[in-house]
């Protein structure tokens, strides 16, 4: 087994659009070590499900409306050198994804049981007997009480989050190596929020797989992942373990994130802090550092030129700034 499970090695995506070829990922380099959790985080727009789902090769590449280059290797297997046919084998199979929206990710047509087979029929030579008793266990395995009876429900008959435990099942069918869990908080309760964490957890516990956790909660980030990967208009602009990221943020976009978490005090602040702007459209980039214009520590420099990801002890960030007091 390779030392890194998987390694992205500046990784980019274009797509052919109206306005001409749109960079959606541009240089994202980064590890995931065997049984790892991993964060990727920022707000909605900065290409962290685009890059994961370019990872997977998920985008239609018939057409030639989307040009990936860089590296990807899985295992120390190139991705993006595999054909169409051989790509498919590796979905489901060694890398699996929750998507975002369970209720429009599931097919509504057809019962739980039959989208969980699915992925057994592709990739497994089980017999129908045994493919109907992995999908009870896998329902046991997500959590869901009674599985015989919720195996023959539709997406509509269940709750939101029993919903999101089927997209769990659905992705654990073959035992993937590793995980990309896209939002799988999003639209939930707190207390439902907290079980699926704890689930997950609790499966890269036991199953010893390596989890991506895709979010822009920072607080689901810190209570599940050893390692956070900060992502801005599609590059990674800080990384560094959990403790350090939380304790020591130096990117201004990263401290900026943190100080947006309502606070759990018993004073309240008059006014939540919030990252002045938005993150702009692709056919907008800004010249040099692509936070600059939000940025409360941006000078002429940083308008002018990109600032490199750089940094030690495993602690990197893309800033002219770093660390400087906002």
């Amino acid at each position: 087994m390779a030392e890194k499970l998987l390694e992205i090695q500046n990784l980019s995506t274009s797509f052919k659009t109206e306005k001409g070829w749109l960079r959606a990922i541009d240089g994202v380099s980064f590890s995931v070590a065997p049984g790892e959790l991993v964060g990727l985080v920022g707000e909605s727009g900065c290409g962290k499900s685009v890059a994961m789902q370019s990872v997977m090769r998920l985008y239609e590449e018939r057409g030639r409306r989307v040009l990936y280059s860089g590296s990807v290797k899985f295992d120390g297997r190139e991705l993006l050198s595999l054909s169409q046919s051989q790509m498919r084998a590796v979905r489901g199979r060694d890398i699996a994804m929750i998507f975002q929206d369970a209720l429009s990710a599931l097919d509504p047509v057809f019962p739980v049981e039959f989208q969980i087979d699915e992925a057994l029929k592709l990739h497994t030579d089980l017999s129908e007997p045994q493919r109907r008793a992995r999908v009870i266990e896998l329902l046991k395995l997500a959590g869901i009480n009674e599985p015989e009876r919720r195996a023959k429900q539709y997406p509509h008959e269940i709750s939101g989050g029993m919903r999101q435990r089927v997209m769990i099942a659905i992705a654990l069918s073959c035992s993937p190596r590793l995980l990309i869990a896209d939002e799988p908080t999003t639209a939930l309760d707190v207390t439902i929020q907290a079980q699926i964490i704890d689930l997950l957890r609790e499966l890269n516990r036991k199953l010893g797989m390596s989890l991506i956790l895709i979010t822009h909660d920072m607080s689901v980030v810190a209570q599940l992942c050893s390692r956070v990967i900060v992502m801005y208009l599609g590059q990674v602009v800080e990384e560094a373990d959990v403790c350090s990221l939380f304790d020591t943020p130096l990117h201004p976009y990263t401290r900026g994130l943190i100080r947006s978490i309502p606070p759990m005090t018993a004073e309240k602040p008059e006014r939540l802090f919030q990252i002045d702007g938005s993150v702009p459209l692709l056919s907008q980039i800004p010249k040099g550092c692509r936070f600059a214009p939000r940025c409360p520590l941006a000078q002429p420099l940083c308008h002018e030129t990109m600032p490199e990801l750089c940094g030690s002890g495993g602690h990197l960030v893309r800033c002219h700034r770093a660390g400087k007091a906002v």
